[in-house]
């Protein structure tokens, strides 16, 4: 078994990082793509060969390993002054030390400035790992010194493979409708592997046909199926966290910084993730309205879209599908008040169908 086997496709990834392994590592790395399709579990599988010993890289309690990811919606200076005193440590029981710079994409300004002078001159024991869904908002500058490692979206085929490994209870039809959900993504087809995540979405779907359906449509209470389900995915993520911390010997700080960080990150992904599902439904209504039901992404609410797409709602479906992709760069790069935000959404997205 090779140290990437559990990470579906991306052969074009592996096939670098194996060489890596067998030839020698350059000092930075830059794994690019797509959220959810293997980078984070990749960069955990390389360090730990680097460092020979997989199990405590990925509990993060190897010595030699420094993970960096963003406090909320950034990484700032102070982050990567942390590293930089850290870089200049001599490895305590491998023979190098690895850093891991999670969401790099997210550094500020300030803190990419700040990695730059290290990616140009790191002691020769250092391995960088930078893991970044936009490649763009990186400088160039940074790109340019670290070795590029592109990851892509995974085929139908490999998500179904590996919806339907972890879920035997659903037949044939219910794995492809997950996968055509996932958009290949395994983050976002695990989404949809549990009842919650399942009815979540079918509140969802209601909230996005009452906008066009419901005389006496409530934008507030369209904005609320939303954000119950962001609120109850942060509370199971900061918990998940905290057993975590609570096992490790950290100051209180970090540690409450860690909680913080996944119970904001599992807000974050999954409000997104709820507006990808919403545009998709707009989507499909286009689709369907042209005839070309095979690409509908909501399947298995094929008769409904049909019906629908055949009414007024067909008319403003690729209006509302746009407002709902500009709502999604918005909370992607700002940092916005979620209730105000979602309830204005539907309240632009009622105006589109009006």
């Amino acid at each position: 078994m090779t140290t990437f086997a559990d990470i579906p496709e991306q052969a074009e990834a592996k096939r670098l990082l194996e060489a890596a392994l067998a030839e020698g590592s350059a000092h930075a790395y830059l794994f690019h793509g797509p959220a959810g399709v293997g980078k984070r579990q990749a960069a955990k599988a390389f360090a730990g060969a680097l460092l020979g010993d997989p199990r405590r890289v990925n509990r993060r309690i190897h010595p030699d390993l420094h993970v960096t990811e963003a406090l909320g919606a950034m990484i700032r200076i102070d982050e990567i002054r942390a590293l930089h005193h850290d870089l200049h440590l001599r490895p305590f029981e491998a023979d190098r030390r690895v850093y891991l710079i999670l969401d790099a994409d997210r550094m500020n300004d300030d803190a990419a400035a700040a990695l730059l002078k290290d990616l140009e001159e790191p002691p020769a024991y250092a391995t960088i790992v930078l893991v970044a869904d936009e490649l763009g908002k990186l400088p160039d500058t940074i790109r340019s010194r670290c070795q590029l490692v592109p990851f892509r979206r995974l085929s139908r085929s490999a998500v179904e493979e590996w919806v339907a490994t972890r879920a035997s209870d659903l037949d044939a039809s219910e794995v492809a409708v997950v996968a055509r959900l996932a958009g290949g993504r395994l983050d976002r087809a695990a989404r949809q592997l549990d009842d919650d995540a399942r009815a979540r979405r079918d509140a969802l779907l209601d909230a996005a046909r009452g906008v066009y359906a419901e005389e006496a449509f409530d934008p507030a209470a369209a904005s609320v199926v939303i954000l119950d389900g962001a609120r109850s995915l942060g509370k199971e993520a900061r918990l998940r966290e905290q057993e975590l911390v609570d096992g490790l010997e950290l100051p209180a700080r970090d540690g409450e910084q860690r909680v913080r960080r996944a119970e904001f990150g599992a807000e974050k992904a999954e409000v997104l993730a709820a507006l990808d599902d919403l545009a998709a439904w707009y989507r499909d209504l286009v689709v369907a309205a042209n005839g070309a039901e095979q690409t509908v992404v909501h399947s298995d609410r094929l008769a409904q879209l049909r019906d629908d797409a055949a009414g007024p709602a067909g008319q403003g479906a690729e209006e509302a599908a746009a407002v709902v992709r500009q709502a999604w760069r918005e909370l992607e790069e700002l940092n916005l008040n979620l209730p105000l935000f979602l309830e204005a959404l539907f309240v632009r997205l009622r105006l589109v169908f009006s």
